[in-house]
């Protein structure tokens, strides 16, 4: 097999690792897939250090928050032993609001900034880009009335995202990258800039 097949199969095999490691709570495994230097998580509800994403993320699943994800399609563009990986994605999010249970589905992309390191693809900084979100009642003969000012707060791409987690206490980031505009367009250059050899993988900050 060509050597970019491999790397190829790697990195999909990565990212695929993060979602079901994360996600079922294997938190030693899931630690093995950031670069241990400088890995970085952006989400609505986290932006850190890798370290300090698992254990929140641990702290969450203990307490039952349920956050799940589901992967789709999948590219990635190589540069020796840098590469930036797009895969789709779903994030579920089961809530409580107003006493009525809900599932929130947000669809986009997991860009993923990775990384070969001791001979091992790793993900360097992981930033997902929200393109669309929707909300659901469990029960549909449940009533349930969104506060339009709060659902405001939000960005199209993750707004009844940012809605429920911001109901289920957790700080959530505006301004993050949806489809189109200058946050996405940030992100592109950041990675074509990363491809090109920069010295960090963009400002995730």
């Amino acid at each position: 097999m060509p050597a970019h097949m491999e790397d190829r199969l790697a990195i999909r095999e990565l990212v695929e690792n993060w979602a079901v490691w994360r996600d079922a709570g294997d938190w030693a495994r899931f630690a093995t897939v950031w670069h241990p230097d400088d890995g970085w998580m952006t989400a609505t509800w986290f932006q850190g250090p890798a370290a300090e994403f698992i254990a929140a993320s641990r702290d969450g699943f203990e307490r039952g928050v349920s956050i799940l994800h589901f992967l789709g399609g999948h590219t990635a563009d190589l540069a020796g032993d840098r590469a930036v990986a797009q895969t789709k994605m779903t994030i579920n999010q089961r809530v409580v609001l107003d006493g009525v249970a809900a599932d929130v589905v947000c669809t986009g992309r997991f860009y993923d900034f990775c990384a070969r390191h001791a001979g091992e693809w790793k993900i360097v900084r992981r930033q997902p880009v929200y393109e669309k979100d929707r909300l659901d009642v469990v029960d549909p003969a449940a009533r349930l009335e969104l506060d339009p000012e709060l659902l405001a707060r939000f960005p199209a791409g993750y707004r009844h995202l940012g809605y429920a987690q911001t109901k289920a206490g957790f700080t959530v980031k505006t301004g993050l990258p949806g489809l189109t505009g200058p946050a996405v367009e940030r992100l592109y250059d950041e990675g074509a800039k990363w491809l090109a050899g920069s010295a960090t993988a963009g400002d995730p900050h």
